[in-house]
């Protein structure tokens, strides 16, 4: 037998191995949902737009961000990154730093003037967005994209509601705020400031409105009924940060008390210490391991000085004396346990928590309220009247700046199905993959960058930002840290290892098919696919 009539059986060999009977089971190219992108409130494409921006295509990377939120400068500073928490980079090292090359995008964006691209759809019609804050703007933004006109109506001076009001510019700066919010005016968006809406129907039909999307935040504090013989200097938190805000002259004394333990507690507290104060000490009536703010925010309120009394209750006030409860946890809950101390403060700042001014509504046929004052809406986030949509802070919902964002997206996408009258329905999602999952034959450590912050010495000075930017060079390494988890990458981890060169390769940006009459359903490339994008499926499925 000559050497080419073997080749030649070998070849049959191969062939009939890979087919029939003998396979039992054969792989399949899959696309699974990484955990941050399911993490995300705002529902980015997180490793999407992570995939351009490490192939330095950074207004790709943009572009892609910006087709699920409008204001990549603004999450980048102030979104707590739940898909940080939830980034399978942690069973490796630390978790990729995904705000951070959010916020090296959005800035790039607005020093290079980089624009939105999109094709709205024909047959638009009109909107009323009641409520300038983060949920109103992004349904705006959204809505515009897809083809509809958008008026906005703002009740205050300024749009960006408790981004603007409620966050110190130490986190978020004036201007980068605003000047994402302008790129949503360029679009078209019509804001009308100082215009409170009372009569929601009657602004609608003026305007000649469509349909309403409702979200105007919680900017109310919540009321406590604390026993006080001389209450003079107590105010609350949000009327406190507004106040400061606007420049007014607030009067503190030299001790200032916070009562609560948010990140409105720890803000307060905080501004308190840049306008002067000698003290500034929160009151919480649980420890900090059982605190609602976020752990970094707690970090640096006592960094800059801020004192804070854990297990402590305000049970009297007569004048610049507070006396507190000693609280124990029992089961997790704060229980009194009688014993009484006195604390000193010329002034109190009430941080327990707001609630939204949802009355305006009651007279609009349809609309039901929950006993908090939160809006009742369905599925489809709208109220219980016809063309009356709402979301953000004041549905039942857990409130964050990326929450809100991401209400008025879906909203958006509702309200353009019902002003078409269409029904909405979102694509299914893929299964989550999670880091048993993975295969990292090539892990190696790359712990992520440290941000740069600015100097203890120079923060109580002003306002200044205390968390800066990345450059260049560490943005494309934090994007180069992700595990692309779920989704090819395109490694040749699977064509490298296939015994029998069942897998072709269809360029770049296209991955890879089977030829099916050549595999045996082995399985090497599934254990070589280090994101696990292949999937082993029986021969009968497929």
């Amino acid at each position: 037998m000559t050497t080419q009539d073997m080749t030649a059986n070998l070849d049959l060999d191969r062939y009939a191995r890979g087919t029939g009977p003998s396979r039992s089971r054969r792989p399949v190219y899959m696309d699974f949902l990484p955990p941050c992108n399911h993490a995300c409130p705002a529902g980015e494409d997180i490793q999407g737009w992570l995939d351009l921006a490490q192939a330095g295509q950074y207004e790709a990377a943009w572009q892609k961000l910006v087709e699920n939120n409008p204001f990549p400068a603004i999450h980048g500073r102030v979104c707590y990154h739940p898909c940080e928490t939830a980034c399978n980079r942690t069973y490796t090292d630390e978790e990729v730093s995904i705000h951070a090359v959010e916020r090296y995008l959005g800035d790039m964006a607005m020093e290079k003037g980089w624009k939105p691209e999109f094709k709205p759809r024909p047959g638009g019609q009109r909107v009323m967005v009641i409520g300038g804050g983060p949920s109103g703007l992004s349904a705006a933004y959204h809505l515009t994209r897809l083809g509809h006109t958008v008026e906005i109506f703002e009740a205050g001076p300024v749009a960006g509601g408790m981004i603007h009001f409620g966050i110190p510019a130490y986190r978020m700066p004036r201007d980068e705020l605003q000047r994402e919010i302008r790129r949503v005016e360029e679009m078209g968006v019509k804001i009308h400031l100082n215009h409170r809406v009372d009569d929601v129907l009657a602004e609608k039909a003026a305007g000649n409105f469509d349909a309403a999307f409702v979200a105007v935040g919680a900017h109310l504090s919540k009321k406590i009924d604390i026993p006080a013989r001389d209450a003079r200097g107590m105010m609350d938190a949000v009327s406190f940060l507004k106040s400061v805000e606007n420049g007014e002259d607030v009067k503190l004394g030299r001790r200032v008390a916070i009562y609560g333990g948010g990140n409105t507690a720890m803000d307060a507290a905080r501004v308190a210490k840049r306008m002067g104060v000698d003290e500034a000490m929160i009151i919480y009536r649980r420890d900090r391991a059982n605190m609602a703010a976020h752990e970094f925010e707690a970090d640096e309120a006592l960094e800059e000085g801020v004192k804070i009394n854990w297990m402590r209750s305000i049970k009297e006030i007569d004048g610049g004396v507070i006396k507190v409860e000693v609280m124990k946890l029992v089961d997790g809950k704060p229980v009194s346990t009688g014993e009484i101390e006195e604390l000193e403060a010329d002034s109190l700042i009430l941080a327990v928590g707001q609630e939204t001014d949802t009355g305006f509504l009651g007279r609009v046929p349809g609309i039901e309220f929950q006993r908090d004052g939160t809006v009742i809406v369905g599925s489809n986030m709208m109220t219980g009247a016809d063309g009356i949509f709402a979301g953000g802070d004041m549905v039942p919902s857990e409130r964050s700046v990326t929450i809100a964002t991401g209400h008025g997206k879906k909203a958006a996408r509702h309200i353009d199905a019902w002003l078409r009258g269409e029904t909405y329905q979102p694509r299914p999602k893929h299964p989550i993959i999670e880091h048993d999952k993975l295969h990292l034959w090539y892990r190696t450590e790359a712990p992520q960058v440290e941000q740069p912050h600015l100097p203890l010495s120079q923060r109580l000075g002003g306002f200044e930002e205390i968390l800066q930017g990345i450059d260049e060079k560490d943005a494309l390494y934090e994007a180069r840290r992700c595990l692309s988890c779920g989704n090819c990458f395109e490694c040749d981890g699977c064509y490298g290892s296939c015994p029998e060169d069942a897998i072709i390769k269809l360029g770049p940006g296209k991955k890879y098919r089977y030829d099916y009459s050549l595999c045996t359903g082995c399985g090497t490339c599934q254990e070589q696919c280090p994101c696990h994008a292949i999937e082993m499926i029986p021969e009968h499925a497929g």
